[in-house]
């Protein structure tokens, strides 16, 4: 039985030109289950949306190159992504869910199995790390070039924006810390936010828009916040759909109207080719030969 609604197939028309190499910076894969089983202690069972229906996803938006973060219901098998990184010449990279005892040899392995990162969940319903987790994994994979992601909200951001900012390796807020947009531009979560454009090791994804507008399309509420963090540090921000959408609130967002809604924010070229293809470039460091989307 699923507990999650199956991603939608995209009808809005995309209305700007996607730069080559456009880049989804954060995406998921699931499965499928038959080939790639579910972790038994997951916290949500979604539908299959495995590599195939990724690369028709990235095709058909004009995308060509995409960041699988591993979801909790693969725990800390990463088959279906490093499956899908292979079958991509290059053009796709994974962020790892990891546990605390990995080896050096599995992170080696990882890495040249195109891993760029590990993930770190503090929100409610996925919580189990804790801030020493993070800091003894970033001493783990400094040499390496990784970087952390943090999935936290409004609360575990404040908690945590001090530490991280000690970290010795990059780190990003994935869906712009999941803060409260009720509260307002000037709110303490969304400054404390804005401030990490002093700190240069500090990314912060804008996605995840739906999320914080409550579901409600075409989610104008949340759209200033991604124009003020897109103002402010453009250098170090990532767009992502966050395909397929496990545990959305409200109907499954169309990907395309998500990525619309960037061009609308963003309407400047330049700053788009920046944020879709030269930002992506520098974290996860794909074939930069490839212009042609992946292939099965």
């Amino acid at each position: 039985m699923f507990d999650c609604a199956p991603a939608k197939k995209h009808t809005e028309k995309i209305n700007f030109d996607v730069p080559v190499n456009a880049c989804d910076s954060h995406c998921h894969i699931f499965g499928p289950a038959s080939r790639f089983p579910f972790d038994v202690n997951r916290s949500y069972t979604p539908p299959d949306a495995g590599y195939d229906d990724l690369n028709a996803k990235q095709a058909n938006l004009g995308l060509r190159r995409a960041v699988l973060v591993q979801p909790n219901c693969h725990g800390y098998d990463m088959s279906a992504v490093t499956d899908a990184i292979s079958r991509s010449h290059g053009q796709y990279r994974g962020v790892a869910l990891l546990p605390a005892q990995v080896s050096r040899a599995q992170l080696q392995q990882l890495d040249r199995d195109g891993i760029r990162g590990v993930r770190y969940n503090f929100v409610s319903h996925l919580a189990g790390a804790t801030i020493n987790d993070v800091s003894a994994m970033a001493d783990m994979i400094a040499d390496l070039g990784w970087h952390i992601c943090i999935h936290a909200d409004e609360i575990s951001l404040l908690q945590l924006l001090p530490n991280l900012k000690n970290l010795p390796v990059p780190f990003i807020i994935d869906h712009m810390g999941r803060i409260d947009i009720d509260k307002g531009l000037h709110s303490e979560a969304f400054e404390a936010l804005l401030q990490l454009r002093d700190c240069s090791q500090a990314w912060i994804k804008v996605s995840g828009v739906d999320r914080l507008a409550g579901g409600v399309a075409p989610y104008t509420a949340g759209h200033a916040f991604m124009k003020a963090i897109i103002d402010i540090m453009p250098d170090r921000t990532l767009w992502g759909t966050d395909w397929p959408h496990p545990n959305v609130t409200g109907e499954v967002p169309d990907d395309g109207q998500l990525l619309n809604i960037f061009g609308a924010v963003c309407e400047d070229a330049a700053l788009r080719k920046k944020i879709l293809v030269d930002n992506p470039q520098q974290l996860y460091r794909f074939n930069d030969n490839q212009t042609t989307g992946a292939t099965a």
